[in-house]
């Protein structure tokens, strides 16, 4: 296992600046049908308004020193968030994605940016579900009889536009997924569908990882 970081912490970049964002993506360190690829956690500090690269952090068995090394490079340009999404990067199956981590990771901040999602912290979602907000989990049936969230409400995604007369109107809601990508996409369904909603940032394997006291094993 290996960690690296570059530029600001989360918590010195919300002392120094306003409208600090935080993003984290799940992504292969290559291609995910070759053999032997492994998860990078990457996690992007940025500002909302206007894109500026605060600092990243990456853990990962294999591509860590690689994607904070980028990051780095981008700080030092003065390349923003937007920015991300553009870069190339040598491509071959053995060695990254046709997509890297660090593009995914872009594309998530932005996501943000322009307001077509909105994220909880992982530090956050018990003082969230407190309010009265409600956690959808979008896993499949199998993901969530491996582990799940306490009080949480099972529709996979693939459920969800045909199972939405479950859900209130006028509840508040959290979503999770695996990793964040599934989740993003209920986000878009619901809100499409007149639902308040928010993302849970990292989704369940983040949270399982930092919480795992917090998992229900039925």
């Amino acid at each position: 296992m290996a960690a690296a970081s570059t530029g600001l912490s989360e918590r010195i970049a919300r002392q120094q600046f306003e409208d600090v964002a935080v993003v984290h993506t799940t992504s292969k360190d290559h291609a995910s049908y070759y053999p032997n690829a492994s998860d990078i956690v990457l996690k992007l500090i940025f500002n909302q308004k206007t894109g500026a690269i605060y600092g990243a952090q990456a853990v990962g068995q294999k591509g860590v020193d690689k994607r904070i090394d980028i990051l780095a490079t981008a700080i030092k340009a003065g390349l923003t968030v937007a920015d991300l999404p553009e870069l190339e990067f040598t491509y071959a199956p053995p060695f990254g994605s046709a997509k890297d981590p660090v593009n995914m990771a872009g594309y998530a901040a932005l996501n943000i940016m322009e307001g077509f999602s909105e994220n909880v912290q992982w530090y956050a979602l018990s003082d969230e579900l407190a309010k009265g907000k409600m956690l959808l989990d979008v896993r499949t049936r199998e993901e969530v009889s491996r582990g799940h969230f306490a009080n949480s409400i099972n529709i996979p995604l693939d459920e969800l536009r045909d199972r939405l007369a479950e859900l209130d109107a006028n509840q508040e809601y959290i979503i999770s997924c695996h990793s964040g990508l599934r989740s993003y996409i209920g986000e878009r369904i619901l809100k499409q569908n007149g639902f308040k909603i928010q993302n849970l940032d990292g989704a369940y394997f983040l949270y399982s990882t930092v919480k795992p006291e917090e998992i229900v094993h039925d």
